[in-house]
């Protein structure tokens, strides 16, 4: 059922809102993040730092005090067992309680009481058992989602969604009882049964999904033919040696193109490894068999970094490239020239999937940086051609444990090697956020004529999180370095501010470029060599390592200095990781190990569904359950799941 139908208040409908929570489906599946198990306690034998569980009655006066801006501290003593225990709450000013009423306190033991974080008026036995936590978002409480959620399961009819063949196969419990289990536990086998229950059904209408976008995909075209000699002759021309791998990733490319199945393959590999050759070869091929390319990348700035790559390398072939922007989609000469087939290669951002763009003959789509654009806008691209073949380029790689299973309707190629003039890059880690230690070193760096990018993690001022932002950096950095020329790049800036200030730094006119992730993506400035990130524990491993690969491009080994004021063991950790690793898909693995896999699933936004409790690198043996049922499926069952993710369109 739809938010709106539902018989909610407009709190309830305002939390769904603000949690992006649609229909009723999404309320009961916003699960708990952990489970806390409550039993009650023993203080005398309790050790400092566990979590306890006391009753008692309120035994003297409520201390009320504001100690600084957001602290406040309630005080009192809680008659229990005999004794008076001190209990402190921080940061709860709802709170009503008084003196003489008998409350739970659920806390941790600091020693000499409690530091509570519930104080309920229950009975201590209404208190026990495991309890639900879920993830929240500032201004909504535990028991605004406990709420809510108990609210919409007692209005919804909640229906199975899988065969009673395979619920009876593998001793499944219902999708109804599943849902009460997994937000209100009996106890811990109920909870194993529930979350099993769930996990089994991700992963089965994950590869479900997945197999009718590989049927949907593997429709038949046209094999495209060109000569061999004549791809050698343009690799020949190239001003460098192709590595192994990328000469692999090209025959299995060039090898698809033959085929008389649509092609859809993924090319991954590190930072700065030469993914656009093989692109290029493979537009080159497309070319030689009478089909228009288009190559999609997420910028503009990117995006004419493409263009001018592709038409020195395509200068000496005849090849005609267009571009595709913001600035340029307006032009009727540029459509006219590609519906008429006057242009052979159309580079682009968002503007290719336009309404009023026509090609036409188009053969090839690829797309860099494939998982910055969704499915919707993918398929609105293909669909510019009849049974167009598909190549999607990541600098994200991801690990060949998970691959298999992201993957498992696409081929890939991967390319592991860098060429052998790749520089390395010198990563340190500052465990300070500030530029202190390492200000004369960015003297002579800037001495030494190389130019410098200053990351931050936001664009403004942040109280909340309290991260040093551009604005913030740009004006400070402006009053240190006073002999140089500075420079502001964000998201919010206008695209012709952004392009203007990027090319401003890749010509050198800038010394120091203090920027957000806006420059993560394909920015090619060979003597900027040196990358200074502010707050390095609030970015991925995979993202540190993609920033980093701007400062590898030049002749001189590259310097990226990680900053930090936390003292979080694993955020160090990771920090301390990537000063160790170079290698992209290690610290991808890393990555995975450390967060789990749901930031890497992100990557994909492929429109197949996502796993909320599924863990693809520890759930082998329900994987391989799921994967098995899926293939025998009456795919008839699916097709509102299917809707959903537009498969079957």
């Amino acid at each position: 059922m739809d938010i709106e139908t539902l018989k909610l208040t407009p709190k309830r409908k305002q939390i769904c809102q603000r949690l992006n929570l649609n229909d009723s489906d999404d309320v009961l599946r916003y699960y708990p993040s952990r489970y806390e198990r409550y039993e009650k306690s023993d203080l005398n034998k309790a050790n400092k730092g566990d979590l306890v569980v006391v009753y008692g009655k309120i035994s003297s006066a409520i201390s009320r005090a504001f100690v600084r801006r957001n602290l406040k501290i309630i005080r009192f003593k809680l008659l229990s067992e005999g004794e008076d225990v001190n209990i402190t709450v921080f940061n709860q000013p709802w709170l009503k309680i008084q003196s003489g009423e008998y409350v739970t306190v659920i806390g941790h033991y600091d020693g000499s009481g409690v530091n509570a974080s519930k104080v309920l008026n229950k009975p201590i036995e209404e208190c026990l058992g495991i309890q639900a936590i879920y993830p929240l978002k500032e201004g909504i409480r535990q028991s605004d989602i406990k709420n809510l959620i108990k609210s919409v399961y007692d209005q919804v009819e909640i229906k199975e969604s899988i065969e009673d063949s395979l619920i009876e196969k593998h001793g499944l419990i219902s999708l109804k009882k599943a849902i009460e289990e997994i937000h209100w536990p009996s106890d811990e086998f109920s909870l194993k049964k529930a979350i099993a229950r769930l996990k089994y059904e991700e992963f089965l209408i994950f590869y479900i999904a997945l197999n009718e976008n590989k049927r949907l995909l593997k429709s038949a075209k046209e094999t495209k033919n060109f000569k061999q000699e004549d791809i050698d002759s343009f690799i020949a021309s190239l001003p460098f040696s192709l590595t192994q791998d990328q000469k692999k990733a090209s025959i299995e490319i060039l090898s698809d193109l033959k085929k008389s199945e649509r092609m859809n393959r993924l090319l991954q590999g590190d930072v700065g490894c030469g993914k656009t050759v093989v692109a290029a070869i493979s537009l080159y091929a497309n070319y030689l068999s009478g089909y228009q390319g288009a190559l999609m990348a997420p910028t503009e700035i990117l995006a004419q970094q493409h263009y001018n790559d592709l038409k020195e390398m395509f200068k000496r072939f005849g090849v005609k490239v267009g571009l595709l922007t913001s600035k340029t989609e307006d032009s009727k000469e540029l459509k006219e020239s590609i519906s008429n087939n006057d242009i052979d290669i159309v580079v682009g951002t968002h503007s290719l999937f336009s309404e009023k763009l026509n090609f036409n003959n188009l053969g090839l789509v690829i797309t860099d940086e494939q998982h910055r654009f969704g499915v919707m806008q993918r398929k609105k691209l293909k669909e510019k051609g009849e049974n167009v073949d598909v190549l999607m380029m990541s600098a994200t790689p991801i690990p060949r444990t998970l691959a298999s299973t992201l993957y498992g309707d696409m081929d890939i190629s991967n390319i592991y090697t860098l060429p052998a003039n790749r520089k390395k890059c010198n990563t340190i880690l500052i465990k300070k956020n500030s530029l202190a230690d390492i200000k004369d070193d960015l003297f002579k760096y800037l001495e030494e004529k190389r130019q410098i990018y200053i990351i931050c993690a936001s664009v403004n001022e942040n109280e909340a999180f309290d991260l040093k932002d551009v604005n913030r950096i740009y004006l400070s950095l402006k009053d240190l370095f006073t002999d140089y020329k500075l420079a502001m790049l964000h998201g919010k800036m206008e695209s012709d501010e952004k392009e203007k200030t990027m090319n401003s730094f890749a010509k050198g006119e800038v010394d120091i470029l203090v920027a957000t992730t806006v420059v993560e993506v394909g920015v090619n400035v060979p003597n900027a060599t040196v990358m200074v990130i502010y707050d390095s524990d609030r970015f991925g491993m995979s993202q540190l390592h993609q920033l980093r690969g701007r400062v590898k491009r030049g002749q001189v080994e590259g310097y990226c200095y990680l900053l930090t004021g936390s003292s979080d063991e694993l955020a160090l950790k990771r920090l301390e990781m990537i000063c160790e690793e170079e290698d992209g898909f290690k610290i991808a693995q890393a990555d995975l190990s450390l967060r789990g896999p749901g930031d890497v699933l992100g990557y994909r936004q492929s429109g197949l569904p996502s796993f909320i409790l599924g863990n693809p690198l520890k759930d082998d043996k329900i994987i391989e359950a799921a994967k098995e049922d899926a293939k025998s499926v009456d795919i008839k069952n699916y097709q509102q799941i299917l809707e959903k993710y537009s498969l079957n369109s």
